[in-house]
């Protein structure tokens, strides 16, 4: 709901309130964002009588007026604040100063789209939206800000449209998409960290103390460096207690949020485009427009933001057809395979998949060209006839025959220097013409500022994606910008480059996605180097990283699901030692960890003994009874350090799963208890786990403890008894209410501590783990 009286601005959704004013001045001034509540701006603004000292006044009509001390709606340099401005551009007498003051506003049901980009939608009765229109004091430029209200969701958006009216150029040289002012100190600033193989691994927690706090990246793309989505908290909430906002943008490049608590104590949080580097040259009569940043807020801690977070990017961010679908389970040919694939090679996985129950066959790189490793022929996008004989359709027919769907690899963004695209068009490519090149991965970027070069991809992607029986693609990006530099471009429009690489992308995924609605598009970007929601508008799941391993992902899966809900994540069970890391773990837990995402299998299943097989076809089976709960149901974080706890629970609150797995093992503890979250504290659910049996080998020679004669390790009697005899695992099965779940909850059976070992001992190694599954009766 949104509503205007006498200069004062309201937004509100079902639990939360947004409003801001005009200040005497002209400016906006903000009132407050947080747990909905009647507004009042004669008790909530700001008082001044007098301006601090050594302060700048607006004017001299506001000497009690300095827009450095108290909250601001938008701000730039020049009036006085000297806080992390909204706005920074030079006009063409050489000026910095801006000074926007309101002139008129207008609401309507839906929204207005966002030229070039993508943004949030949704249906008139699911959103409402505010236009505020600012004049520059001086200059007369128009600086339009718009706001949209998801009830729902406890979600706000904010935005920004720039028209210079000047005779002459206008130097953008920052344009956030939003900003947001406390009146308070306080907050804890959280932002997500990593690297190739460790995307979003850390998770940072920093105090807003006097000074700035910046997360962002320049890398051409949103990166596993540094994600956009970021949170502010009050000191002392924890995941279901407490103050939490959180801001994300729908934007894939360059992106920066900075935290400022400034020198009177008042907190300010400013995200969008990341000004380093960026420059934007409007001449009369043009614009530009941000990309949309997300806010939302929850006084129910962390797992509360979590909540309309996953809500707003499941109904309002993912797209198409595949937007609520349940996801096929997958297996990939990369892990098993490499480069080194043909059609004889890639069938026999294709029927071992069949087999195990899987329902979509994919070719991952090294089908096209010359394409025998990463130094050549990306952007050659012929298909290898030595490889695959019959082409991809005829590749496609047979694995359609065995009872999957087929799907294949691309990677449309990039050229290799030894390919025939780049012999042909040197000049498509990403560098500074005549100087020495920055290489990444042995390719280069193509330039999609370019529009020739933007028809080009469409043109190469769309045979591509004609081939008949083609139902999934895998769309991956395998390197970060280096010498930003557009040949297209002009000298002085170099600072648009990377913004204009992102709009020309956007143009190809709109084209593509609206002929081919019916594939499923998985992003990838070496993992998760573009896990964004500009991203997740095109594609409804990312492959969130080039890293299996369970116990990374266990803590990279945790970290994403602050913003992002498990159904966009997709996540493989792949072989062990694992390929990133060489860590053996638990064939159960590389399950268990990756059924909360999207599940895939990315090993070599020709290679895999009849025992492990069994254990995965298993697993496929139990997924595919549980999918919808896994993919769509409430995602609910537990306790996360040596012991990780997860929860999903289905919408109507009658079936959950959870997740409890630890890292090493503590001796001589043999106590856990799972404590489940998100259920209905009324109903009652019978709690059971997986009846499993173990493997006699991971019991090493302690079997001699019990056995009747002497079994040597990795002796042919250990592997013959091993075939034969397993022990078993532990039983759970209660019937209890859901208060007693998410309270008190489950007192597990104990865990093995060296003392014993029956059918009532949990088989509980290192990096070991369980899924509990509740069931109301």
């Amino acid at each position: 709901m949104i509503k205007e009286s006498k200069g004062c601005f309201e937004l509100h959704t079902a639990r939360t309130t947004y409003a801001f004013y005009v200040l005497p001045t002209g400016q906006l001034g903000h009132l407050y964002y947080g747990k909905r509540l009647t507004v009042s701006e004669e008790a909530m603004a700001e008082k001044h009588a007098f301006a601090p000292s050594n302060t700048i006044t607006p004017d001299q009509e506001h000497l009690e007026f300095s827009y450095e001390q108290g909250p601001m709606e938008i701000s730039a340099y020049g009036k006085g604040d000297t806080r992390e401005p909204f706005i920074s551009v030079v006009h063409a007498d050489g000026s910095r100063t801006s000074d926007f003051r309101y002139r008129s506003c207008y609401s309507r049901k839906g929204r207005t789209k966002v030229n070039g980009m993508p943004c949030a939608y949704g249906s008139e009765e699911e959103m409402e939206e505010l236009e505020i229109h600012l004049t520059d004091n001086s200059y007369k430029n128009e600086l339009i800000l718009y706001y949209v209200v998801f009830p729902a969701c406890d979600v706000i958006t904010k935005r920004a449209v720039l028209i210079n009216h000047e005779e002459e150029k206008l130097v953008v040289n920052r344009l956030m998409s939003s900003m947001l002012d406390f009146p308070e100190d306080g907050f804890v600033f959280t932002s997500f960290h990593g690297a190739h193989c460790r995307d979003v691994y850390e998770k940072v927690d920093r105090d807003v103390l006097p000074g700035k706090i910046e997360a962002s990246i320049y890398a051409g793309v949103s990166s596993n460096r540094c994600n956009p989505f970021t949170m502010l908290s009050r000191k002392g909430a924890t995941e279901d207690f407490g103050d939490v906002y959180g801001s994300n943008l729908v934007y894939s490049g360059n992106h920066a949020t900075i935290a400022e608590l400034s020198p009177f104590y008042e907190t300010r949080l400013v995200t969008g485009i990341n000004p380093a580097e960026f420059s934007w040259i409007l001449k009369k009569g043009e614009k530009f427009e941000t990309p949309e940043a997300i806010l939302s807020f929850s006084p129910k801690g962390f797992n509360g933001l979590s909540q309309n977070m996953h809500a707003f990017v499941q109904n309002h961010i993912v797209r198409g057809e595949w937007a609520k679908k349940d996801r096929p389970l997958l297996l990939n040919s990369w892990e098993a395979a490499y480069f080194d694939i043909n059609e004889h090679k890639l069938l026999k996985l294709a029927s071992e998949a069949a087999k195990a129950g899987c329902e979509l066959f994919v070719m991952d790189d090294g089908w096209f060209a010359e394409r025998s490793d990463d130094h050549r022929s990306l952007g050659d996008w012929e298909v290898n006839v030595k490889k695959l004989p019959n082409g991809i359709s005829g590749l496609a027919k047979k694995v359609n025959d065995l009872g999957l769907s087929f799907g294949l690899w691309v990677e449309p963004e990039m050229v290799n220097v030894d390919s025939d695209l780049y012999r042909e068009h040197p000049d498509w490519a990403m560098a500074v013409p005549g100087k020495d090149h920055a290489e990444g991965r042995n390719q280069r970027i193509l330039d999609l500022a370019n529009p020739k070069v933007q028809d080009y991809v469409i043109e190469a992607m769309s045979r591509v994606f004609s081939e008949e029986g083609v139902s999934y693609i895998k769309w991956d990006m395998n390197r970060i910008v280096s010498d930003a530099y557009s040949p297209y471009l002009s000298a002085e429009q170099q600072g648009e480059a990377l913004h204009r690489y992102v709009l020309g992308l956007y143009h190809i995924c709109d084209v593509l996605f609206e002929k081919f609605p019916h594939i499923l598009f998985e992003g990838c970007s070496s993992g998760g180097c573009r896990f964004d929601l500009g991203m997740l508008c095109y594609f409804p799941q990312i492959w969130a990283s080039d890293n299996t391993d369970a116990l990374c992902r266990v803590k990279m899966m945790t970290n994403y699901s602050y913003g992002y809900p498990m159904s966009t994540v997709s996540a493989h069970v792949s072989a062990c030692p694992n390929h990133q890391t060489l860590r053996i773990t638990p064939l159960e837990t590389r399950f268990n960890v990756a059924a909360f995402g999207v599940l895939g299998y990315e090993c070599n299943f020709c290679d895999m003994s009849k025992e492990e097989m069994e254990a995965v076809k298993a697993q496929i089976a139990l997924y595919k009874q549980w999918r919808h709960t896994m993919q769509y149901g409430h995602f609910y974080r537990g306790r996360n350090n040596n012991l990780h706890e997860w929860c999903v629970v289905s919408e109507d609150k009658r079936h959950a799963a959870g997740l409890l797995m630890h890292e090493l093992v503590l001796p001589n503890f043999a106590s856990h208890r799972f404590f489940a979250k998100g259920l209905d504290p009324k109903k009652t659910y019978r709690f059971t786990n997986r009846s499993l049996k173990h493997n006699i080998k991971a019991f090493g020679d302690l079997v001699n403890a019990v056995a009747p004669v002497h079994i040597k390790t990795d002796s042919l009697m250990q592997d013959i008894l091993a075939h034969f005899v397993k022990m078993d695992g532990e039983n759970e099965n209660y019937l209890v209410g859901g208060d007693l779940l998410m309270h008190s909850g489950i007192a597990l059976k104990q865990a093995f501590a060296s003392t014993g070992y029956n059918d009532n001992v949990r088989f509980f190694p290192d990096f070991a783990s369980r899924i509990y599954f509740m069931e109301e009766e």
